[in-house]
């Protein structure tokens, strides 16, 4: 009997342990914001940092997006990259703010998909758009890709001075 009413109370509990939500995926879009301020502040920041502006346009809604902010935080490397040469703001685009008018002025990047990457320099003025799908590998992205996209871009790889 002790048996039975052991098995029953692993089984109730193993159901309760299950039975709880997934966590709830970290927000990195925020539908509510003005995109047209965050990049301003972004291109301030740029400015007084030496840096461009690297822009993520997608939404929460969207696997690849996660999988990016992820991917890049989650390996110094790649972070002290993106870091070192930018000012990262993430610009929203989902049923609830579509942001049309600050993607119109960037040539409608989301003609891409999503995630898609732009590149503007400390002045504002849009220097790249990239597919973001040139930098995936299998089922994910490449440390290798994302790092020499990252210096490609950077302030440095534009530099005329570096090319005497």
């Amino acid at each position: 009997m002790k048996k039975v009413i052991l098995s029953f109370l692993f089984v109730v509990m193993a159901q309760l342990v299950f039975a709880q939500e997934a966590p709830k995926p970290v927000e990195i879009y925020h539908p509510d914001m003005d995109a047209k301020a965050q990049i301003q502040k972004a291109v301030a920041e740029a400015k007084s940092g030496n840096k461009h502006v690297f822009l993520m346009v997608g939404g929460n809604w969207c696997k690849w997006c996660r999988m990016f902010e992820k991917f890049i935080h989650a390996d110094a490397q790649i972070d002290s990259a993106l870091k070192a040469g930018f000012v990262m703001e993430h610009i929203n685009f989902s049923k609830e703010n579509k942001n049309e008018e600050v993607l119109a002025s960037l040539s409608f990047p989301q003609r891409f998909g999503f995630p898609v990457f732009v590149i503007l320099d400390a002045q504002g003025n849009r220097i790249h758009t990239q597919n973001s799908g040139y930098l995936e590998e299998g089922e994910g992205y490449s440390k290798e890709k994302v790092i020499e996209f990252f210096k490609q871009w950077s302030p440095d790889a534009l530099n005329p001075a570096n090319y005497k």
